[in-house]
């Protein structure tokens, strides 16, 4: 759910008040490395921009704060996800838009599971990012709401719109829990089979 980038790799950015070699990726990996080793609480933006020897000041002008290097550049990742919807089929029914979507979201390289994994890790079990989260959780549901609200043509902030985001995430949360305790399945066919199991109202009569 957060940016597929992952942090052993990336372009550098090359703006002025950088070393040459340092970019938002090496960053990410540095600050994994720390939060590893010490643990996310007691990982400073000053050790973080130390270890990959830059300033704290250049450090703000990758990241915004010790948090957003966590979740990477999800803004950059949420665009895509409304480009994948905009591609959708207009006969396509909308919950299935979304499983298809938000399966493909979470679809990622065999080389990128392993700091996914420590990314999900960290956003679903550190309590020092769970108020963070909620911002960025907000800004996941407002690109479902504003699709299914384009589809249904009425605003996003309507009850419908509002509760397909909600249950959106709410299911794709519950893949994640169960992806992090079962890391021998994959993680989008854990998604796609918890959206059918949604559809099904979970085998319920």
């Amino acid at each position: 759910m957060a940016e597929k980038r992952s942090p052993d790799g990336g372009s550098p950015a090359n703006r002025p008040g950088r070393r040459p070699s340092t970019n938002a990726a090496e960053l990410e990996r540095a600050a994994f490395d720390l939060f590893a080793r010490d643990g996310f609480e007691a990982t400073t933006v000053e050790g973080i921009a130390a270890e990959v020897g830059i300033s704290k000041r250049t450090f703000f002008r990758y990241f915004e704060s010790k948090n957003d290097v966590v979740w990477g550049d999800f803004g950059g990742q949420l665009e895509v996800m409304r480009a994948h919807f905009a591609r959708c089929p207009d006969g396509q029914p909308i919950m299935d838009a979304v499983r298809a979507v938000v399966v493909e979201f979470n679809r990622f390289d065999p080389a990128q599971v392993p700091w996914h994994r420590k990314r999900m890790e960290l956003i679903l079990k550190v309590p020092a990012l769970q108020a963070h989260s909620t911002l960025r959780f907000r800004d996941w549901r407002a690109v479902v709401a504003d699709f299914a609200a384009a589809r249904l043509g009425t605003s996003a902030s309507e009850l419908i719109p509002q509760s397909i985001a909600n249950v959106a995430l709410g299911v794709a949360l519950a893949a994640y829990e169960y992806w992090l305790a079962h890391p021998e399945e994959e993680l989008a066919d854990i998604m796609n089979r918890a959206f059918e199991d949604l559809a099904s109202g979970f085998g319920m009569p």
